[in-house]
């Protein structure tokens, strides 16, 4: 009997130790000792042991149901009740007034208890300390970010402060011809090619220098006319031909020659009135040419034109002397000087730009006709008042910057900006200097202001 009674001690306490080991007890509950852990439903890979809000997109942190992995205690058969020893929402809210419950998806409605929407998500409490502040932006509320919030959603302040608002206008343009310094070859009266002395587009000229030779029989008929007035003494027959050999531009070193001579040239030779390079030719041997016909373009590139295309809406910073650096993609690292000589009249209606001209010396020739530029054109508009330009949200109503107070708040704010210079807003209303404003994670903060403003003006409670 004795052994017997200590084998039934035996078995009594291994299988106590056992069952306590395993966590059943004979009264059909469980313990739990683990804490209730929270996460974001749109994240749930953040999980906090307390509840709060997101800090990736502000939604209200739910208790996690399927996270027990409590140490249990015992069970019975048959029974299914939990009951925790750590914290529950429960005793949260016993810590915490609970104003109302909400759906994380709608939180315009309210509910009076806890359990779970029509949607089947988990209403989350809003305390009374988590009430929002009134806000002068229309759906927004000033909000109050826990430091700690603060370094997990990565925001960021800087200052408004006074800065020189110096605005650069970038734009793109060509090199051209001075169009002053251009110049078209053709005769006066009919006649025929007979020598060529310039042959190829883009030959190189000097003034005075010969380009052909034409016959022309008319012009010979009035020389000889010349000639016989001259040799007749008939005065008014000389003038007449002479002033009309002025008018087909015979040169007056030919006239001269002719009036020593006495022997009209079958051919005149037309020379080049400028040093240059042959831009366009129609020119050929034997061919007939009419006054109306444009035998040689010859341009002067000593002085060359830019032309850039200035957006419409630059056009108010833009104005004749306005100082610019050009770069070509010819001559990459160079940098050349230049004023703005001249601003067209007329909007082109397909590109909504307007043409402004910059005259570039050229004497070394490296500028050629029809070449690329990037054209950079300065403009400063004094000091004023700035905000970085992350710290500016557009709605397309309106510019709203969240401002940086005492105690963690932050109050969203409507502006209005002025100009736009790089890295800045020019702010005309709405901040003022040396205020904080918030330039990273705003547009969290953004959705968390939205988020408490629609809460604080949410519909009827459901029951």
């Amino acid at each position: 009997m004795r052994k017997l009674l200590l084998l039934c001690l035996l078995v009594v306490f291994v299988g106590g130790g056992a069952l306590y080991v395993l966590g059943k007890w004979p009264f059909g509950i469980t313990v739990s000792t683990k804490r209730q852990r929270y996460h974001c439903p749109m994240h749930p890979q953040y999980i906090s042991d307390s509840p709060g809000d997101c800090p990736i997109c502000g939604m209200r942190l739910v208790p996690i149901e399927d996270g027990d992995t409590a140490e249990p205690q015992g069970t019975a058969a048959g029974h299914e009740g939990h009951l925790h020893a750590a914290s529950s929402p429960a005793a949260s809210a016993a810590e915490k007034k609970v104003l109302y419950y909400i759906d994380p998806m709608e939180p315009t409605v309210h509910y009076d208890k806890p359990g779970r929407s029509p949607m089947g998500m988990e209403l989350v409490p809003v305390y009374a300390d988590e009430g929002t502040e009134p806000s002068e932006v229309p759906g927004y509320a000033t909000v109050r970010i826990s430091p700690e919030q603060q370094s997990m959603m990565g925001v960021v302040l800087d200052q408004a402060k006074v800065i020189d608002l110096d605005r650069s206008i970038l734009a793109v343009g060509r090199v051209t011809y001075d169009e002053t310094r251009l110049h078209h070859i053709h005769t006066r009266f009919e006649g025929y090619i007979e020598v060529l002395y310039v042959n190829f587009v883009g030959q190189p000229v000097k003034a005075d220098e010969p380009l052909f030779s034409v016959y022309s029989p008319e012009l010979l008929v009035t020389e000889n006319e010349y000639v016989l007035a001259l040799e007749s003494g008939q005065k008014q027959l000389m003038e007449s031909a002479k002033r009309r050999l002025a008018l087909w531009n015979i040169p007056p070193e030919e006239i001269t020659r002719l009036e020593k001579s006495r022997k009209p040239s079958k051919a005149i030779v037309i020379r080049s009135p400028i040093n240059g390079f042959v831009t366009a030719k129609t020119a050929l041997h034997g061919m007939r040419i009419m006054p109306q016909d444009n035998v040689y373009d010859i341009a002067d590139l000593s002085m060359v034109w830019v032309v850039a295309d200035i957006y419409e809406m630059d056009l108010p910073f833009v104005k004749v002397g306005q100082p610019a650096e050009i770069s070509l993609v010819a001559e990459p690292g160079k940098v050349r000087e230049a004023n703005i000589a001249y601003i067209y009249p007329t909007v082109d209606p397909m590109t909504r730009t307007v043409k402004a001209r910059f005259d570039l010396d050229n004497a070394a020739g490296d500028l050629k006709p029809d070449m690329f530029a990037n054209v950079r054109i300065k403009s400063n508009l004094g000091r004023g008042l700035a905000v970085p330009e992350s710290a500016v949200l557009s709605t397309g109503e309106r510019k709203i910057v969240f401002v940086a107070r005492e105690g963690s708040v932050f109050e969203p704010r409507e502006v209005e900006t002025g100009v736009k210079v790089p890295g800045f807003y020019q702010i005309l209303r709405g901040v003022s200097a040396g205020e904080s404003v918030v330039v990273g994670a705003n547009f969290l903060l953004d959705s968390e202001s939205k988020l408490k403003a629609s809460i604080s003006d949410g519909g009827g409670h459901i029951h």
